[in-house]
């Protein structure tokens, strides 16, 4: 009987003492952690980034893209002559031995680590959906992408500003491979692409990189405007590139220091969304006339700008 008065009664809070729970609530919590502990600090990101890289641990987010077929005797060399990354390379059966096959096999031989498998015709060309890959079939691996905080890492780790380009609606490989290019000359920590609707790190991006790709990472973002939303919020300035910029780039205070560069598409720029999310854009004089850069010339310039004044 008194346990159902106790269930019925109106008073709150704990009805049978505290559990000591009251005189916890009066301790301290204990010194301020070092900023290595503190969630969110960039030296925390950038321990977290040094940890993974040392234990092998794939990136915080990464994605992988899909293999791909490099497929023809003159893409094939190409791109073994450029060190795409591949796993494999399909030689047909009783194939007719020119001189490009003869130099993708040795190409394959110096190299190491590329599988050489000989198949039947058909099977080449069931593989290749009847492309017509004259007996060679180079098979690339999927792509390893960064997580957009591991550019910041990357920084971090050289106790260097961040130095990223960002690329909104930009749907040529090599374009993206040309920009790859130039941050990695310029040295830049990145770039970002969005997962959908853009360009990915193919065998033609690989091959516009002229092997940089190897070096400089490229992130995939699930959604551009988050992302860079971000990094604004990691101190990082977002600066968009636009025909119609308020500022002119030699005018820019912002590039030596955190910043995040964002190239539109040469025919529609930036889109709406992304423009709203930069802290500033700017333009790029151009005394001839043109009126627009593609995406790997414009980021060029402005890497070009940011290096110049960082030195």
């Amino acid at each position: 009987m008194a346990a159902n008065n106790r269930r019925m009664s109106g008073k709150k809070g704990a009805q049978v003492g505290s559990g000591g729970k009251r005189r916890r609530s009066l301790e301290g919590k204990g010194p301020t952690p070092p900023a290595e502990m503190r969630k969110g600090h960039a030296k925390q990101r950038a321990a977290q980034a040094k940890a993974r890289r040392a234990q092998g641990r794939p990136r915080r987010g990464a994605g992988k893209s899909t293999s791909e077929l490099v497929v023809g005797r003159n893409p094939v060399v190409e791109a073994l002559r450029e060190g795409v990354p591949a796993t494999t390379l399909y030689v047909q059966q009783f194939i007719d031995n020119d001189e490009r096959v003869r130099e993708a096999l040795q190409l394959v031989a110096d190299r190491g680590g590329i599988n050489l498998l000989e198949a039947p015709r058909p099977e080449l060309d069931r593989m290749t959906n009847g492309l017509n890959h004259q007996g060679l079939v180079l098979q690339v691996p999927p792509y390893e992408y960064a997580h957009p905080d591991d550019l910041l890492d990357a920084a971090a780790d050289e106790g260097a500003d961040p130095l990223v380009v960002a690329l909104d609606g930009v749907t040529d490989p090599r374009n993206l491979g040309a920009v790859v290019r130039s941050v990695s000359a310029f040295g830049g920590h990145g770039v970002v692409v969005p997962e959908r609707r853009a360009a990915g790190m193919t065998a033609g991006a690989w091959k516009t990189s002229a092997g940089t790709a190897a070096r400089t990472p490229v992130a995939r973002a699930t959604n551009l405007t988050r992302a860079l939303e971000a990094y604004k919020k990691a101190g990082v300035v977002v600066v968009g590139l636009a025909a119609d910029g308020e500022v002119e780039l030699g005018e820019l205070d912002a590039l030596d220091g955190p910043v995040c560069i964002v190239v539109g598409s040469e025919g529609k720029g930036l889109s709406r969304l992304v423009g709203e999310t930069c802290d500033v854009r700017v333009r790029i004089p151009m005394p001839g006339g043109a009126e627009s850069l593609n995406a790997g010339v414009a980021a060029g310039v402005v890497l070009y700008e940011a290096a110049r004044r960082r030195s």
